[in-house]
C-alpha cells in the first residue's frame, strides 16, 4: 500500500490525474474504472483540463463504472450515467462505443449485471479509482457485503433504494486501485483500511489485500 497523505482537496486531485495520466501514456488502451460522488470531482476536472491542454489524449481508453442506482433513467440529473457525461465523457475525446455504464433503466437487473461481469472479465480493469464512503463501503457495497461478491443488485443501507455495483471480488481484480478520501468524516474508514481489522463490517478494510493500491487522502486523517 502507498499512502500519499496531501495537504488540500486540490492537491489530492492533482496527485490522482498526474497519476492517471502517466498510466495513459504508457498504456493508451487502458481500462478504466471510474467512480462517481462528490470526491473524484476534482480529479475529473484536471483530466478534462489536461485534455484541453493536448497532455492527455482518451480516443483508445475503455471505461468501466462502478455502479449506478436502480431503477433509474439516464435522463434523471441523479443517475450516474448523467454525471459522467456532464463532468467528464462530455469533455474528453473518449469513444461513445468505449464507455460502459451499468443501465439503470434495464427490465432485468440480474441480466444485466451478468453481462457486465462477463464484459470485464474480457476487458480487465487497468486502474480502478474509488471513493470511501463514512461506514466504510466501496461502489454500493455496504457493511455486511461478502468479500466474494460480484456485480449485482444490492439494496442501500442509508436509503429506501435499490443500487446495481461492481462486487469487492471484481474489484480486488483491478491490476491497480487509487483510493481518494478527503473531508473529516472519512477518517474512521481511513483507520479502518490501515490499521482496522479486516472484515465485512468495514468493506473498505479488504483493500489492504491488494497488491498495488494507492491511498491518495487529506493529511488530517492520519493526525
Amino acid at each position: 500500500m502507498l499512502i500519499i497523505k496531501t495537504k488540500n482537496y486540490n492537491k489530492l486531485s492533482k496527485i490522482a490525474c498526474e497519476i492517471i495520466i502517466k498510466e495513459i501514456l504508457k498504456k493508451p488502451n487502458i481500462n478504466i474504472g471510474f467512480a462517481t460522488g462528490s470526491t473524484p470531482l476534482g480529479l475529473y476536472k484536471k483530466l478534462v483540463s489536461a485534455y484541453k491542454k493536448k497532455k492527455v489524449d482518451f480516443s483508445k481508453i475503455a471505461s468501466f463504472n462502478l455502479d449506478e442506482y436502480y431503477p433509474i433513467k439516464k435522463s434523471n440529473k441523479k443517475s450516474y450515467y448523467y454525471y459522467m457525461f456532464k463532468n467528464l465523457f462530455n469533455h474528453i475525446n473518449i469513444k461513445k462505443s468505449n464507455i460502459n455504464l451499468l443501465n439503470g433503466e434495464t427490465k432485468n437487473p440480474d441480466k444485466e449485471c451478468r453481462d457486465y461481469e462477463n464484459k470485464i472479465k474480457k476487458n480487465p480493469i487497468d486502474i480502478q479509482i474509488l471513493g470511501v464512503g463514512v461506514n466504510g463501503h466501496i461502489g454500493f457495497n455496504e457493511p455486511g457485503s461478502d468479500f466474494n461478491s460480484l456485480t449485482r443488485l444490492v439494496e442501500l443501507a442509508d436509503f429506501k433504494e435499490k443500487a446495481l455495483t461492481v462486487g469487492i471480488k471484481t474489484i480486488m481484480k483491478s491490476k491497480k486501485i487509487i483510493l481518494l478520501a478527503s473531508g473529516k468524516n472519512k477518517k474512521s474508514a481511513i483507520r479502518c483500511l490501515i490499521k482496522g481489522n479486516i472484515n465485512k463490517k468495514c468493506p473498505v478494510s479488504i483493500l489492504r489485500r491488494h497488491k498495488n493500491l494507492v491511498v491518495i487522502a487529506d493529511r488530517e486523517m492520519f493526525d
